[in-house]
């Protein structure tokens, strides 16, 4: 049941709203609604038509800092005025187009427009991009965003453009401080940026000479789902910045888009939006020829970041049942995964009398218990995972989420976990491969660390195992790729055993 509340102070948290939502029932989605106005519109999903009724009485009036919520039902949804949908253009259709979005000051804008729109013309017709200035959006904020959709260098070429107008209406309007230049990104793609303890942002600064800083996490609110990464320098310096930037931006996002198609792939009828994991705003892209039961499309990152930006959003339990599945595979193996979490994490894991992991076992359709402590003072505890593949990747995905929202990981890190598969003895060589080239590869591939430990004992069932580390993606991909070699292992022993004439089973 869907309900709509306005006049939101523009920068009241998502947490904040979250919270205050949660408390009438199960949110299933929440998005904004672009508006003009200065406050904040968003839809709100409840499970129930109940629990939208109570929000209703509860919320309509509640004062938030001056601020009076104005709250109604949303009558049909599919009536919703096209105005009101993400705008996206002709860009839909490249499917790897990252855009890079800008953030410039307002005051600005009017000369990047130019008269009659005659200098953004030319920038767009110059650096082959399309290029959109969010006028309408944050009203009287000092800064709007600008989203440019190119190649990567049509991007950069627009990027200096831009950097270069400002330039000239400063030294104008005798503004003398330099611009930095302000890069928007996905929370999600920031750790990658920034790398491990920083590395591969302080060496785009040495190489660039550059200053940069990144927003954080704290700054993020309704209006603003994205990091602000702020590249100080001269002109020259910060188009060199960007094209680094950008660089390792894209290539996270592109890794992400790859592991996703490939678990879309892997999963037919998997619907990723259903997961509710994508607090990171990740577009999830259909893969390219959707089966039914597909991904559906969402807008690109920059257009409507808010469809996935917190826990209870993206209709957490839009899951296909799994008779919707197709037959071959619902007869998937049950597999087993040993996931480890802070143990500090491990009241927020369970809820508040065991009904967080209830729900999350039920929306997973897998079991999941926390293995007891050894002793004491152990810093992690382990979540034994049991289910189908796409029942691992619901429930880890859903714990991975879990942690990013608690804060269990700092602004500048993304979640990474370690986590445990055991693999036949036989087929650890193979893992591993000639010299280490297969797990070198699988590490290249998916971006986790592999390690399979020497000098194992294998188990009472013979098997040793595998430990994998990495964000949420990397790890996934990891997993699948492992499990088929393990496949690939029994078919060829099958064969070996049965002798040739027997037809191997398919592992797809």
């Amino acid at each position: 049941e869907q309900i709509q509340i306005r006049n939101i102070p523009p920068h009241l948290q998502w947490e904040v709203l979250d919270g205050l939502l949660a408390q009438y029932g199960t949110v299933e989605n929440v998005e904004q609604v672009n508006t003009d106005t200065e406050t904040a519109v968003v839809n709100v999903t409840y499970a129930t038509k109940e629990e939208a009724k109570v929000a209703i009485e509860k919320l309509t009036g509640h004062q938030f800092d001056d601020y009076s919520f104005k709250v109604s039902y949303i009558v049909d949804m599919d009536a919703a005025p096209p105005d009101q949908a993400p705008q996206f253009g002709a860009s839909r259709a490249r499917q790897h187009d990252f855009p890079l979005r800008m953030l410039v000051p307002t005051q600005f804008v009017g000369a990047i427009i130019g008269k009659e729109g005659l200098t953004i013309k030319n920038v767009t017709k110059q650096t082959q991009s399309k290029v959109d200035i969010h006028r309408k959006e944050n009203a009287g904020a000092a800064e709007k965003p600008i989203t440019i959709h190119s190649t990567p260098e049509g991007c950069s070429s627009a990027c200096r453009m831009i950097l270069d107008i400002m330039q000239k209406e400063a030294n104008e309007t005798k503004t003398t401080e330099d611009i930095p230049l302000k890069i928007l990104a996905h929370n999600s793609l920031v750790g990658r940026l920034i790398g491990k303890e920083g590395r591969n942002l302080k060496k785009i600064e040495e190489e660039t000479g550059t200053k940069i800083t990144i927003s954080s996490l704290q700054d993020l609110t309704i209006y603003n789902p994205e990091r602000t990464i702020t590249v100080k320098g001269s002109l020259e310096a910060c188009c060199k910045a960007e094209a680094e930037i950008m660089k390792k931006l894209r290539e996270a996002y592109e890794n992400d888009i790859a592991a996703i198609n490939q678990q879309a792939n892997l999963i037919p009828g998997l619907n990723l939006n259903a997961l509710g994991i994508f607090s990171s705003g990740l577009p999830v892209l259909p893969p390219a020829a959707g089966p039914r039961g597909a991904v559906p499309p969402v807008a690109p990152a920059g257009y409507n970041p808010f469809l996935s930006h917190s826990s209870h959003l993206s209709g957490l339990y839009g899951v296909p049942p799994a008779s919707a599945i197709p037959h071959q595979h619902s007869a998937q193996e049950q597999e087993v995964v040993y996931l480890f979490i802070p143990t500090q994490a491990v009241g927020a894991l369970i809820g508040k009398k065991g009904q967080h992991i209830k729900q999350l076992a039920h929306f997973a359709g897998a079991s999941i218990k926390i293995a007891p402590a050894e002793n004491p003072d152990v810093t992690e505890r382990m979540v034994i995972i049991t289910g189908t593949p796409e029942a691992q990747f619901k429930a880890q995905g859903r714990i991975f989420g879990k942690l990013k929202e608690e804060n269990f990981f700092t602004a500048k890190e993304e979640v990474k976990l370690e986590t445990h598969i055991k693999v036949p003895s036989t087929a650890a060589g193979r893992v591993i491969g000639k010299g280490g080239k297969t797990v070198n590869e699988l590490q290249n591939l998916t971006s986790a660390e592999v390690i399979v430990p020497r000098d194992q004992t294998p188990d009472e069932n013979d098997e040793v195992f595998v430990k994998i580390s990495g964000h949420f993606f990397a790890s996934q991909t990891a997993q699948r790729k492992i499990r088929e070699i393990i496949q690939q292992v029994k078919q060829q022993e099958q064969k070996h055993q049965h002798g040739a004439a027997v037809s191997p089973h398919h592992s797809k």
